[in-house]
Formats: C-alpha cells, sequence, structure tokens
C-alpha cells in the first residue's frame, strides 16, 4: 500500500508540473503573437512619398512602402507623419556663371523658406545659407528666425571672376552638421554649370556627407554639361544614396517652383518604422522603394542619437 500511494503521489506531482510548464509555454506563445516586434530593434526612416506630379501624398500606410536591408525584405510596423525639427543648410553657387539668374535664386530661396515655415506638424526648422562662389563663406548662420533666413537670401550676389566651390561647401557643411549632431540633416544644393574647382576626389566628399546623416538634394540651372567626374558622381551618388532628389532646371525662371515643390516634399515626409532580427552585423544598404504604382518613395535612417560625453 504504501508503494502504491507513492506512485500515486509521483504521477499527481508530475502531473501538476506538466500544467504548470504548458501555461508557461502558452503564455510566452501569447505574447510573441499579440506583439510580433517584442525583442526585435526597431529602426525608422525619414521617407518622402511623392505622386506622379512630384506632390507629397496626403496618406501613406504599410502596403505602400518595401523596405530591405542588404536587399533581405523587412516588416514595416508603422508610418506617422514626421514631426521632428529639420537643420536644413542651403548650399548656393554664386560663382560668376551665375550672373544672369540672381534674380531668380533670391525669389526661390524666399519661397523655398517660405514652405519650411508652414509644416503641418507646426515643427521648427533651422536653416543656413552658405554660398560657394570662389570660396564657402557663411551668408546666414543657422538660425530659427526665417524672416532672418529670407534677409539673407536677399543679399546674395554674383562673385565676379570665380568659379564654383561647391564640393569643398558640401565637405564643411557635412562636418559641421556632425559636430553639431544635427539630429535631423538636411543639404540643398543649388548650382550652374559653371567650372568646378573644388581639388576633391569625389570619395572625400561622400563620406563627411554619408557620416553627417544628411539627405542631399541637388538642383541644376542648365543641362548636365560639366565634364568634371567628381562632381558629377557627387551628384548622383550623393543625393542617390542619401535619399535626395536630383533635379535639373533647363531655365532659372522654372527655379522658384522646384524649389517650393522641394520645400513642401521636406514638410511632409514619413517617419516610417521596422523592425529587424537581432544581430551583430550591420547592413551595407537600406533601400526604400514603392510597392504602389505611381508612387515614388526616398528615405534616410533616422541618425542615431550621438552620445556628448
Amino acid at each position: 500500500m504504501t508503494l502504491e500511494k507513492s506512485q500515486t503521489y509521483t504521477v499527481f506531482v508530475l502531473k501538476r508540473w506538466d500544467v504548470a510548464l504548458l501555461a508557461v509555454l502558452v503564455f510566452v506563445t501569447a505574447i510573441f503573437i499579440v506583439h510580433p516586434g517584442a525583442q526585435r530593434p526597431q529602426h525608422s526612416l525619414y521617407v518622402s512619398a511623392l505622386d506622379q506630379d512630384g506632390n507629397p501624398v496626403q496618406s501613406l500606410s504599410e502596403t505602400n512602402v518595401a523596405i530591405r536591408e542588404d536587399r533581405v525584405p523587412r516588416e514595416v510596423v508603422s508610418i506617422v507623419p514626421a514631426t521632428e525639427p529639420m537643420q536644413v543648410a542651403l548650399l548656393v553657387d554664386n560663382s560668376q556663371a551665375s550672373q544672369n539668374y540672381i534674380r531668380d535664386y533670391r525669389e526661390a530661396f524666399a519661397a523655398f523658406i517660405t514652405e519650411l515655415g508652414n509644416d503641418p506638424s507646426d515643427a521648427h526648422h533651422e536653416i543656413s545659407i552658405v554660398t560657394v562662389g570662389e570660396r564657402p563663406t557663411i551668408n546666414t548662420d543657422h538660425t530659427l528666425d526665417l524672416e532672418r533666413a529670407k534677409q539673407g537670401a536677399g543679399r546674395i550676389f554674383a562673385t565676379p571672376g570665380s568659379g564654383s566651390y561647391l564640393l569643398n561647401g558640401i565637405i564643411e557643411v557635412s562636418q559641421g552638421l556632425t559636430k553639431r549632431n544635427a539630429t535631423r540633416p538636411v543639404i540643398v544644393a543649388v548650382t550652374t554649370n559653371g567650372p568646378e574647382y573644388s581639388d576633391r576626389m569625389y570619395q572625400t566628399v561622400l563620406d563627411p556627407l554619408k557620416a553627417s546623416g544628411a539627405t542631399f538634394h541637388l538642383v541644376l540651372i542648365g543641362q548636365p554639361l560639366n565634364m568634371n567626374i567628381d562632381r558629377n558622381t557627387v551628384f548622383d551618388r550623393g543625393t542617390k544614396e542619401t535619399g535626395g532628389r536630383y533635379e535639373t532646371v533647363l531655365a532659372s525662371s522654372g527655379l522658384t517652383m522646384r524649389m517650393r515643390q522641394l520645400g513642401r516634399e521636406l514638410t511632409h515626409q514619413w517617419k516610417v518604422t521596422y523592425v529587424r532580427p537581432e544581430s551583430l552585423i550591420q547592413p551595407e544598404q537600406i533601400t526604400v522603394t514603392s510597392a504602389t504604382p505611381g508612387l515614388t518613395v526616398r528615405g534616410t535612417p533616422v541618425k542615431e542619437a550621438r552620445s556628448t560625453k
């Protein structure tokens, strides 16, 4: 009888442990079903989504956007309007080649700055203006005062006998944004077909640009006839690899419309968040593409905060 009771007790205890283990497994499984993104790092991009006319769309869903890391699809978990303040650096080619464009410059830059002030999220964006004729020169230092920035744009003049030092300007502005730990940096360059005097290999420009985390947009007035390979490579790769746009304007009279359009794009971006598995190896390439016909999307990874200690 004692043995019999012992057997019954042992079986009873084992059954209790089985039930307890089953309950734990059910609970853990439930957590992962309810929170499929649990334990997976989240990462975000600032994304521009434009319709066929180049205007920002009013709505965007997870089904409209496809994100890949080194060609591996990632799951998009949320899309919300981007509301973080931008740090915008406007680089202006005011070399002698811009002599006939100055009036259009001033009008276009004022329109661009106005659009930055019309952000529907009421975010207060910072802007600086740097001219690159003869050498990179600060026209307007970083400011939240958009009227002050417009006044700076109104003081832009062509520099007689000068060439453009745009590549030098990109390097200096990129390094400045990195030092200031800019959290949502944007570089917008407006240039001409005049000669480029910066003695820079393209990689020495792309490296600090990438390190800054800035989106690089470029507007070129006239046909891209300049044969400087380093300059052309920076224009092409710099815009593509940072999620920016490369626009050509055949006549400077069309510059205002382009700059206004770019301003609207920047102030109507989306913050797209996705998840990736835990890994010690970071992706070399992150791409965002449209999953919807007629929709153009570009994206820039959200810059992670750098410790100031």
